[in-house]
Order: C-alpha cells, then sequence, then structure tokens
C-alpha cells in the first residue's frame, strides 16, 4: 500500500528469514568483525582478478544465507542485487552461478535497502514466496575502476572513505521467525551540485536528510518510534552534515539514535579516512550487526538509510556534479 507520497507499507509485513554477512582482511580488523559469518585474509580469495574475487564474496553470502534458511536454490523465485562495478558484473556473474531468476539492480552504495525494499514488495504483494537480495564491493576493485589502482599509491584527503571488501545477503519470505520489513521509503534523486569523488559523505548528507524527512512525513510519526536510524556510508563528514541538516530541518533524533554504518563497521585507529563506504558497508553492517542485535532483542525497530552516489568515471570526466539517493527501509523484530 502507498502511503503518502514515496513510502509503501506492507501489509503482510514480509520476514527476514535469514542473512548473511561475507567480509575482508581489513574487515576482519573492524569493530563488528564479530558479526560476519566469514571472513577472508586477502583481497584476492584466490582469484585472478579483484572483480572474480568481488563475485566470489557475493557467491559465498548468498549461499550462507540459503544454507542458514534451510532452503535450497531451487526454493527462490527471484534474486535481486546490484553493485558498484560496470554493468553490475559481480552481481551478474553470481546470478549465473546461483541459477536463480535474476533482477539486476543499480543504486549505487543504497542497493542493499534498494534491493531488501523490491524484495519486501514481491514477497508482499504473493508474486514470490521467497527472495533472495544481496549486494557487494571491493576495495581494490572500486579504486581501480573510481580513482586509481592501489599499485598507484595515490595520497587521498580527510574527506575520503574506504571502500568495505565484502557482501551481505538476506532472503525475504512470506511466512516464518525473524525481524519483518514494515514499509520503506523511496528516495529522490538529490544533487547539490558537489563533484568531488573524494568527498562523497558530503554530496549524500542531503539525500539522506530527504528520504529521513519524507518518511516520517509520509507515516507521520516520530523519530523517536526508532531504537535506531542509520545512515548508510556517510562516513564522519557526511554524519556531522546530515546531523545538521536534520535540525535545521526542525527534525529531532537523538545522538545516540542516529549512526552511520562507514562509521561503525571500523575501528578508530584504522586508516580510513572518514570512514567505511561501498555497497557492502550498509548490506554487511545491516544483515550482519544490526539484524545480529535484533534477533538478541537488543533492537525491536530500526530504519536503515542506505545513502549512493551515482557517480561513473564518465560522468567525472565530463565535469558533471554527483547525483545522490538514499532509500530507507523500516525493520521490526
Amino acid at each position: 500500500m502507498l502511503q503518502g507520497h514515496q513510502t509503501w507499507v506492507f501489509e503482510n509485513r514480509p520476514v527476514i528469514i535469514s542473512s548473511a554477512a561475507v567480509g575482508g582482511p581489513f574487515e576482519s580488523k573492524g569493530k563488528l568483525a564479530k558479526d560476519f559469518d566469514l571472513l577472508h585474509g586477502d583481497l584476492w580469495l584466490g582469484q585472478d582478478s579483484y572483480e572474480k574475487a568481488e563475485k566470489k564474496l557475493l557467491e559465498e553470502a548468498c549461499e550462507t544465507a540459503i544454507k542458514k534458511a534451510g532452503l535450497k536454490k531451487e526454493d527462490i523465485q527471484i534474486f535481486v542485487s546490484g553493485d558498484l562495478i560496470n554493468q553490475i558484473i559481480p552481481s551478474n556473474f553470481a546470478a549465473r552461478t546461483l541459477g536463480i531468476p535474476f533482477i539486476g539492480i543499480y543504486g549505487a552504495c543504497s542497493s542493499s535497502m534498494e534491493g531488501l525494499a523490491l524484495a519486501s514488495l514481491m514477497v508482499d504483494s504473493r508474486f514470490a514466496e521467497f527472495v533472495l537480495v544481496g549486494t557487494s564491493s571491493h576495495n581494490a576493485a572500486s579504486e581501480k575502476q573510481y580513482r586509481y589502482p592501489t599499485e598507484y599509491g595515490s595520497q587521498k584527503p580527510p574527506t575520503a572513505q574506504w571502500t568495505v571488501t565484502g557482501a551481505g545477503a538476506a532472503i525475504v519470505a512470506q511466512e516464518g521467525e525473524g525481524p519483518r520489513v514494515t514499509c520503506a521509503t523511496i528516495g529522490r534523486i538529490v544533487d547539490m551540485g558537489l563533484s568531488d569523488p573524494f568527498n562523497m559523505g558530503a554530496a549524500m548528507a542531503p539525500a539522506a536528510v530527504d528520504t529521513i524527512e519524507a518518511h516520517i512525513r509520509d507515516l507521520d510519526i516520530d523519530p523517536s518510534e526508532y531504537d535506531l536510524i542509520a545512515t548508510g556510508d556517510l562516513g564522519k563528514v557526511g554524519h556531522r552534515i546530515a546531523g545538521d541538516l536534520l535540525k535545521k530541518h526542525g527534525i529531532h533524533i537523538p545522538e545516540e539514535k542516529l549512526t552511520d554504518c562507514g562509521i561503525l563497521i571500523y575501528q578508530e585507529d584504522q586508516p580510513v579516512q572518514a570512514g567505511g563506504s561501498g555497497c557492502a558497508c550498509a548490506a554487511t553492517t545491516t544483515f550482519g550487526h544490526f539484524l545480529n542485535r535484533m534477533r538478541k532483542g537488543e533492537l525491536k525497530k530500526i530504519l536503515v538509510v542506505a545513502t549512493g552516489a551515482l557517480l561513473s568515471p564518465m560522468s567525472y570526466q565530463q565535469k558533471e556534479s554527483i547525483p545522490c539517493i538514499a532509500h530507507a527501509v523500516s525493520i521490526e523484530m
């Protein structure tokens, strides 16, 4: 059911019956390491390219989620996934391995919640019984495409962020035990004219605020209803800007309830500049850490607002600004 202008309310409350998070060597040293199902000791994962390594990360996350649900690949009607690499090839090739009917999406780092919203819509409307949603990113693959290969050794400013190497996946079902997806607010493109790819937190913060504001307006709720509101990967810079903008817009969220996946995932002494980023940032934090806390009873109701910077190497070379988007999904235990 559509409520307001941008929010889908799921009357049947689809359930997340299983989820999985897989990470790389840097993530194994982060604050959320214990919430990963599998951690790798190197970036290559036994592959001969970083892109193939990312594909393997996504395959592992999906296969782990399927196993934890007690299902087989044949039980799942749709696989929804997207990533950062050209033509979403890690998702495409993982779908080839899985052999599940596939819908490819692209929302940059917002892809995890975009996928979860679409999966929940399909399950809620009874077009599917089980939908697998996943996404991935790889630090070295993303650096090679969007910036400079790691071998180049370029220095980055303090506003830059570290792309998470990992993958997250979840299975959304009509029935079962687990956290339930209650609604989703689909974001609009917000472009404030910023064009620095080394300061994407500042570019994405207004999109996060716009979606949070739309969510509250459409549902006519107070943000205090949530135990936690987490943005995707604004990092320290974008998180601070988002907090200031929310206050300016008259939206008061207690500091302890407003957090960011890019800040949570790494230790303070890890050299990640402003924090984590990438599709796997919100995906692993949500499908690992947050859902684990919900299953333990530590959180009852959360809003995950995954953010995405919709630039490409081509748009950057053509001096375009960075269009940004944020999709919000409400999850209750």
